[in-house]
């Protein structure tokens, strides 16, 4: 069965700028893709050409097997896009913008009438369908263009920096939403935000000029993190002091560093020393406060990745 979003060698070039060179991915149903990358990376340009709404110098996008470029009237049937920005008519309402989406998309009377109440009420637009875009809040204006996106139930949806500018309680709202749509769906989200990839996202990838440079779940980009297995020990200065020695002598423990915020134990090759550190805790009859472990950090991968390489230093 082929994928619900299949991207193959996508590049596009601005002038002297590569701005997308050679991207390749797949998406099956039930996946939450976040698509990652520092700003001018080639997040939006590689949307909209997945999307079809800006043909590619070389490779393809196909939407449930049609290919955007080629057959766009019928890969759109399929695609929900909210883009960067979420363009709209700021002099509508959003339920005269939603309204006129309906008709668009090939809806009329009470069909056209369900599908915009119920794009709506998804989206949390009761409070502010009569009032014009324009005044709305930035907040606001992203879920009218969510909305416009749900409104034909598509089996595809595409979502650029769809959190952008909402609230804590609005991105709870949202990511709820989305990962109540995902089983059914195959679903792409491009954003700079790394946090939505552990609310949302069940496979990442990191983008830098133009290129992909991690592809994984979050849990596999998190152990190629510097901090991966990482144990933290808090107690007392004394304690501490006292643990340190014998902690540095566990096998497979790499370095033991005592900070003012408690002690840190980094393992080799990424091992798991948790327990070893927990038996020798209880073997010494000592008191600590906390014994943590952490799973590794998105942000050290996303900046080792995606950090230009100085001038004058080997890629």
């Amino acid at each position: 069965m082929a994928a619900m979003i299949e991207v193959d060698g996508l590049r596009k070039r601005f002038g002297a700028i590569q701005a997308v060179d050679g991207i390749s991915f797949h998406v099956e149903q039930g996946e939450v893709l976040g698509f990652l990358g520092p700003n001018g990376a080639g997040k939006s340009t590689t949307m909209k050409m997945i999307t079809g709404f800006l043909e590619p110098d070389e490779g393809s996008s196909r939407i449930c097997g049609l290919d955007a470029v080629r057959q766009p009237i019928e890969a759109r049937r399929l695609l929900g896009y909210m883009p960067e920005g979420a363009p709209s008519y700021h002099e509508m309402t959003p339920l005269s913008f939603l309204t006129f989406i309906a008709g668009v998309r090939g809806f009329s009377g009470e069909e056209a009438r369900t599908r915009v109440e119920k794009a709506a009420a998804r989206t949390w637009l009761e409070d502010v369908l009569y009032q014009p875009i324009d005044t709305l809040s930035r907040g606001y204006k992203r879920r009218v263009g969510l909305a416009q996106a749900l409104l034909h139930d598509p089996e595809v949806l595409i979502l650029d920096e769809p959190t952008d500018g909402l609230d804590p309680n609005q991105k709870h709202e949202i990511r709820t939403l989305i990962g109540e749509m995902a089983p059914h769906k195959a679903i792409v989200i491009s954003t700079h935000i790394l946090e939505e990839v552990d609310a949302v996202c069940t496979r990442a990838i990191i983008i830098s000029r133009g290129r992909i440079v991690a592809d994984g779940t979050p849990a596999e980009l998190e152990a190629r993190s510097a901090r991966h297995n990482v144990v933290t020990v808090t107690a007392t200065p004394e304690t501490l002091a006292q643990l340190a020695p014998a902690i540095r002598d566990l096998d497979g423990v790499e370095r033991v560093e005592l900070g003012p915020r408690g002690l840190t134990v980094k393992p080799r090759d990424g091992r798991d020393v948790l327990d070893p550190v927990r038996v020798l805790v209880r073997q010494r009859g000592v008191s600590v406060q906390d014994i943590r472990l952490e799973h590794g950090r998105l942000d050290d991968v996303f900046r080792d990745v995606t950090v230009p390489v100085p001038k004058g230093r080997a890629a």
